[in-house]
């Protein structure tokens, strides 16, 4: 049977398919997402929190866009804290405990109640294409639709990919090896073969999870209680100013221990992670824990957070102790741990494999470059987590509809968000795990806060439809009256009296001998905006965020414009655009490998090719050269845009 055309079709509701099938309907595209089950939109296979050093910047970006995740953590957290509060705001990152359950029916009824939007629990096995041929040429292959496994057919002018774990998958645990998806789930079959046949890259990846223990068998008098905020920061900038607090659950720490260690190494031959029976390429910045045990023998102990699943369950996670070991070493190991010698096991850790695509094949629109309309998004591209799957999703449902709309693509770059930099590591580097978003992949994390997502994003998400108007205008207020009061305290002049003396000295800051402006006394490491406030009558009524705000700008003044001019350096070279037919065989004194690699990628820009691994310095030199000489076209003077001026950028070694 052959059913109505949609405009997008995603496949996948995961974290990632969510935000793709809302993004489309919500910019005006007929929009159909396919599930294997329709209870487990948005669910949490492994870890219950949304978030954390790095991701907690995504949600934030994916907020400012217009996207849901950021919200919907909002309505459903259990727990919310705010991660490195001791160091520099570049860092600062929020965190939220879910309601696992809470969460997925929360995103369930947002799908359900969007306009254009509609909901099929189907299995995908064949993404259609057709290779049209005009005037006698072949011209560029194009998406026309997917095949169900009952043989029906959906015709869509676009497909997104977000197909998470599941494609091909088995879940695995000491000689244990389940055909099926997380958490017992049904897993995809068939939709591998069809990519392969496509000519996409497949590759098998693995990811794993802990186990989960029942509350009434552990002993929380032996670990430390982790309280979330007292005051609760939003995720959402929508939702800052209003009332977040609520009852919150606890977490609890706790370590392993020599013992812990000691039966791990006696039976690691039991390990499918060592014994060969697991192929599929493990996540390097999210190790199990015989992997833990092996690759740091030195240390002694390792944190493990006992987390709750949400308010209605007994479930509790053991996050840090993923392990694909058998059920009997699971026990022991767990029981070894202070606070779990009484565990009772209610779901066993296990590994998972699936297979997934190289995102090389990629454009940065997250558009695949070989077939026009199919786009791929979250776990499919090779990386790990909800908040970098959430990314991807909405920058591909974005980009499908403004395809569709006959618009410009958007495309963020590594100087624009953590999401610029998360795609452009995947569609530029080769990642041979599964990948993580971390603080030190960001060359200007100090531009790219948590904090101000809102103003560095709002533009682009209202430019293509996601922001309203009245969001919109409350980030052009904030970022203005960030501006005028910046430049409000250059002008505040404050006495050498002894009242501010006394003041100063209160805060252990020396007193001003002949007075000073207020903007300079910010500066100082031991006072703030804030604390200032005493000193400054004339001082506008201020919303905290905003203060918190201005006082990160004058007090990393220096820092922050020192980043902007690398910015701006970088901005060159992503600016000059290379001819997506060079020819690359033409361009002479290029090394073999650097040609294969940008033969292969075909970079957009003469900063992308910098960031290819196998691509130096002196081969990107190479290209400006021939560019500005105009072997493929007057492109312009190319001084000043040599690599080794490019003090911004880093280049790629081959770690990712």
């Amino acid at each position: 049977m052959i059913y109505k055309e949609h405009d997008i079709i995603v496949i996948g509701a995961g974290h990632a398919g969510c935000e793709a099938a809302l993004a489309g309907a919500r910019l005006g595209l007929s929009t159909l997402i396919f599930t294997m089950s329709v209870d487990n939109i948005a669910m949490m296979p492994c870890n219950p929190n949304i978030g954390g050093t790095s991701k907690g910047h995504l949600v934030r970006e994916v907020d400012a866009l217009g996207g849901e995740m950021g919200r919907n953590i909002d309505r459903t957290f259990i727990q919310s804290r705010m991660l490195n509060t001791s160091k520099g705001p570049a860092v600062q990152s929020l965190r939220a405990q879910a309601d696992k359950k809470d969460y997925s029916a929360s995103m369930r009824k947002v799908l359900e109640e969007t306009k254009g939007l509609t909901i099929r629990q189907d299995e995908v096995v064949d993404i259609l294409v057709e290779n049209p041929v005009e005037n006698g040429v072949d011209n560029k292959r194009r998406i026309t639709g997917v095949r169900t496994v009952s043989g029906n057919i959906y015709p869509a002018r676009a497909v997104i990919l977000c197909t998470g774990v599941y494609l091909d998958s088995r879940c695995i645990y000491g000689e244990v090896s389940v055909p099926s998806g997380p958490s017992g789930l049904p897993r995809s079959v068939g939709l591998s073969d069809s990519l392969r046949a496509l000519g996409l890259p497949v590759r098998r990846f693995k990811t794993g999870t802990p186990a989960r223990i029942a509350k009434s068998s552990i002993d929380f008098s032996k670990m430390e209680e982790q309280q979330g905020d007292e005051h609760v920061v939003p995720f959402s900038f929508e939702n800052i100013g209003k009332d977040m607090d609520k009852d919150q659950e606890s977490c609890w720490l706790t370590y392993t221990n020599l013992e812990t260690h000691k039966i791990i190494r006696e039976n690691i031959d039991r390990s499918p992670l060592y014994n060969g029976r697991i192929e599929g390429v493990g996540p390097r910045y999210c190790p199990s824990i015989e992997d833990k045990v092996m690759r740091f023998a030195e240390k002694e102990r390792h944190q493990v957070f006992i987390e709750p699943e949400g308010k209605y369950t007994e479930e509790m996670y053991i996050s840090g102790m993923s392990s694909s070991l058998p059920e009997d070493v699971q026990y022991a190991m767990y029981r070894s741990v202070p606070g779990l010698e009484n565990a009772v096991i209610v779901r066993n850790a296990y590994a998972i494999e699936y297979d997934c695509i190289d995102a090389l094949c990629l454009k940065h629109t997250l558009e695949c470059k070989d077939i026009s309309g199919l786009y791929s998004a979250g776990q499919a591209n090779g990386s790990s987590g909800y908040e970098e799957a959430a990314a991807q999703g909405i920058i591909a449902g974005i980009n499908a509809a403004l395809s569709l709309l006959g618009k410009e693509p958007l495309v963020l770059d590594r100087s624009d968000a953590y999401i610029g930099v998360l795609i452009d590591d995947l569609v530029t580097k080769s990642t041979p795990e599964p990948y993580r978003m971390m603080t030190s992949r960001a060359e200007y994390r100090l531009l790219l806060r948590q904090d101000n997502a809102d103003l560095r994003l709002a533009d682009y998400g209202h430019r293509v439809g996601l922001l309203s108007d009245e969001r919109y205008e409350d980030v052009c207020y904030k970022r203005s009256l960030i501006e005028s009061e910046i430049e409000r305290v250059k002008t505040v002049g404050v006495s050498s009296s002894a009242e501010v003396s006394d003041f100063l000295s209160g805060f252990d800051s020396t007193p001003v001998a002949d007075g000073a402006i207020l903007f300079d006394l910010i500066k100082r490491p031991e006072l703030s905006y804030e604390s200032l406030a005493p000193l400054d009558p004339g001082r506008p009524d201020i919303r905290p965020d905003i203060a918190a705000q201005i006082n990160i700008e004058i007090k990393y003044e220096g820092y922050i414009s020192r980043q902007k001019i690398q910015v701006s350096q970088f901005k060159k070279l992503e600016e000059k655009m290379i001819p997506p037919t060079l020819d690359y065989d033409l361009v002479p004194s290029l090394r073999i490998e650097a040609r294969q690699k940008l033969k292969a990628i075909r970079p957009a820009s003469i900063g992308q090719a910098s960031r290819i691994s196998g691509v130096s310095p002196a081969d990107v030199n190479i290209l400006l050269i021939y560019l500005g000489r105009g072997a493929a076209g007057k492109e312009g003077n190319t001084e000043d845009m040599s690599v080794s001026n490019m003090s911004g950028n880093e280049h790629n070694d081959g770690n990712t």
